[in-house]
């Protein structure tokens, strides 16, 4: 198997288990109305294993197709919510080597986007959650901090994104504080399992010859 067929197959795979995880409900916040996938913690460690590009246009795939599987509308929350993962992707994959730096202007601009809108304004310490992507930075050798930094990055996007779409009142992204601190722990833990889980299958079933060996960069 050449080296193009070997990447064009991992991104079937990638996609097609991304598909499938997507449709495993995993748990539901209390307090909110946020349903948890499998997807939350697998789609944005698919960057590490497939490279940044191929991991973005596979998560991108997912993400699409399961809004055409299920016909749902194109609302202007569900093309928001398009995009903030494939950030994530991006984040999780390049930050290890310190050659994705250009990804830490992400949270800084949405930081500027938030506070540019009225509301926004009036809850500045809000956007101290996008301050972690950079702290997470300084400790991207370690398996649970790129984590974190890759999950509130993509919580930065959509944050940003959706204060100037729905305009929602100071109150309620004050009364979100908590549920993001509850949530973003949790899907920085399950990203890391994850990516340990996915690593250790795929070098199993390489060994076993059942899949063409994946070089997988070092957590």
């Amino acid at each position: 198997m050449s080296a193009t067929q070997k990447k064009l197959f991992f991104l079937a795979l990638f996609t097609l288990v991304g598909f499938v995880s997507l449709q495993i409900p995993f748990n539901k916040l209390a307090g909110s109305n946020v349903s948890f996938t499998l997807f939350d913690f697998f789609g944005p460690i698919a960057g590490a294993f497939l490279g940044p590009v191929f991991g973005i246009t596979s998560v991108l795939a997912v993400e699409v197709g399961n809004i055409l599987f299920k016909h749902s509308p194109w609302t202007t929350g569900a093309i928001i919510r398009l995009f903030p993962t494939l950030f994530a992707v991006y984040y999780f994959a390049m930050i290890k080597k310190g050659s994705g730096r250009w990804i830490l202007a992400v949270p800084v601009l949405a930081i500027l986007t938030f506070l540019a809108h009225p509301i926004g304004r009036q809850v500045p310490y809000y956007t101290l959650f996008w301050v972690i992507p950079l702290i997470a930075f300084k400790f991207r050798k370690n398996l649970f901090m790129k984590s974190l930094g890759a999950t509130f990055t993509a919580h930065a996007v959509g944050g940003a994104a959706w204060i100037w779409a729905f305009n929602l009142k100071a109150s309620i992204w004050q009364g979100l504080i908590p549920v993001v601190i509850a949530e973003r722990l949790l899907f920085a833990t399950g990203i890391a399992a994850s990516y340990m889980v996915v690593k250790f299958t795929l070098n199993y079933l390489a060994l076993k010859h059942v899949l063409p060996k994946l070089e997988i960069s070092p957590s």
